[in-house]
């Protein structure tokens, strides 16, 4: 049986998947939908009920009835290498695609579905209270005087984006960054914003989770550091438990969510309290793994493979 990987030939952490699925002899095809059509090839036929797919890319071949499972990391958008690429074509070749991969019994890490909606940051805080994480107080508002009244209220709050840097515009750094005094809410009008109340914390903890095993590592944080993402601390990540009252919000959370991978941030406060932050559904643990040793890569192949002992 065949592992189908979607991703881009620059991802590195699809690398240290595949290595370790070639280490266990598992086959598998490696596609970037962005080389359909002209640097990959498909064909589905339906016949009196029979459904049969076959997918080829760089001399390899899948059909449906050999697929195992489908990990999608990282793809691009189809079509988007085709030579005269364009919306209608990405479309069509995303209807083609994807049309057949769902009509397969393989099983996804993660389904597209359940990839999509994880992704709303508003739906992803609401579950990950309903699971039982401990999470900041949030408003996502278009009122200036709504979000005037929310720091008013809380203190000390930060802003971030829902979405993340913008898509397909210059790279740009955009950190949760803390609100100062005084400072003029009319710009929110312009577009949602999302604010909550700031953690002072002591460290950063990215806990990644695939299928049922978590894998959790702490990094101790600057004084004063909001975002753990940009600068560098002189710390490094260390692997540490997973104490279970996170460990059971993290089996509800995927169960709600009908993921079979996530990658979840909190900031440990000065008690020892993780807040949740956000839980992202595709999140890397490349940099994770060469820190801290954990085996995370070889728990994702273990998982594609269908290996019993994962």
């Amino acid at each position: 049986m065949t592992v189908l990987i979607l991703t881009s030939p620059q991802d590195v952490t699809a690398d240290m998947v595949v290595a370790e699925l070639h280490e266990r002899g598992v086959p598998l095809v490696r596609l970037d939908p962005a080389d359909l059509p002209g640097g990959a090839d498909l064909s589905a036929e339906y016949v009196r009920g029979d459904f049969h797919c076959y997918l080829s890319t760089q001399g390899r071949m899948v059909s449906s009835r050999a697929l195992r499972s489908v990990w999608v990391r990282r793809p691009g958008e189809p079509a988007a290498h085709a030579p005269g690429a364009s919306a209608w074509l990405t479309a069509e070749t995303a209807q083609a695609l994807y049309g057949m991969l769902y009509s397969t019994t393989a099983r996804w890490m993660n389904h597209p579905r359940q990839a999509a909606q994880a992704r709303f940051k508003p739906w992803q805080l609401r579950v990950a209270h309903h699971s039982g994480f401990a999470v900041p107080p949030t408003l996502v508002t278009t009122f200036p005087r709504v979000a005037e009244e929310f720091a008013a209220r809380h203190g000390r709050v930060v802003v971030k984006t829902l979405s993340g840097p913008p898509r397909g515009g210059p790279p740009v750094a955009l950190p949760t960054t803390l609100v100062e005094p005084g400072t003029d809410f009319g710009g929110v009008a312009a577009g949602p914003t999302l604010f909550q109340k700031y953690v002072a914390k002591r460290a950063d903890v990215r806990l990644t989770c695939v299928g049922g095993r978590m894998f959790a590592a702490r990094k101790v944080a600057a004084e004063g550091q909001v975002d753990g993402r940009y600068g560098d601390t002189g710390q490094s990540w260390e692997p540490v438990e997973v104490p279970e009252r996170i460990a059971r919000p993290v089996r509800e959370f995927m169960d709600l969510a009908g993921l079979a991978y996530a990658a979840f941030d909190f900031a440990e406060d000065a008690e020892g309290l993780w807040w949740f932050l956000e839980c992202n559904q595709g999140g890397q643990f490349g940099f994770v793994e060469l820190e801290t040793g954990q085996p995370i890569a070889a728990a994702v192949a273990a998982w594609l493979s269908g290996d019993p002992h994962l």
